[in-house]
């Protein structure tokens, strides 16, 4: 494994891609970063960690998103947007964390931050309706019909950050490096094929 090892993992909701980022960086000793981001540039930025959690990873083709954008009637900015202070806040403190040692990176378009930084493997996980709405269900303890909504909504939100903030598309195999059913291969199996994938 190179010093500075990064790995970037998109994931559908419910499909075990933070399981498997936590697992990874256990096994491999590397730090782990998701909500742990958040708080990172909350520290460094000056805004407050509750504010990222609000936009995080949330689409921004919206009403909502064109206030926050500061954009005024007829279309003339008048303040510096908000969301876009975030985004590039959340965009220097995951280049700095990565160039202090590398780490496990669980969405948030890392894959498009670190698309220049050398020794990077962008990983996505997914998994077909039935395997993600049931690890939903026994999370929060719901119906099998809320599961299954929570899952696209979340993958909806995801897929418009990222389809904003990145030029590539969400979830298109053709934009990472490797991409996993974990459905059909388990978590367990899904954490020993990328460590493998580190070997070459």
């Amino acid at each position: 494994m190179k010093e500075k090892q990064i790995i970037t993992i998109g994931r559908e909701l419910g499909s075990g891609g933070r399981e498997v980022g936590r697992r990874l960086a256990e096994e491999l000793g590397l730090p782990f970063y998701d909500k742990e981001l958040l708080a990172e540039a909350a520290k460094k930025s000056g805004y407050s960690e509750a504010v990222f959690e609000m936009h995080d990873e949330k689409p921004t083709n919206s009403f909502l998103y064109t206030l926050a954008m500061g954009v005024n009637s007829y279309g003339m900015s008048y303040q510096r947007p908000l969301v876009l202070d975030l985004y590039l806040a959340q965009f220097d403190t995951m280049r700095k964390l990565a160039e202090e040692g590398g780490g496990i990176f669980i969405g948030r378009c890392a894959d498009h931050v670190f698309s220049d930084m050398p020794d990077v493997l962008n990983v996505f996980i997914h998994a077909d309706m039935e395997f993600r709405a049931k690890r939903v269900m026994e999370w929060e303890k719901i119906s099998r019909e809320k599961a299954e909504a929570i899952c696209r909504k979340g993958d909806k939100d995801r897929a418009g950050y990222y389809n904003y903030y990145s030029d590539h598309e969400w979830g298109d195999s053709r934009y990472y490096d490797i991409t996993f059913n974990t459905a059909k291969l388990g978590i367990d199996k899904v954490v020993e094929l990328i460590k493998s994938c580190l070997d070459n």
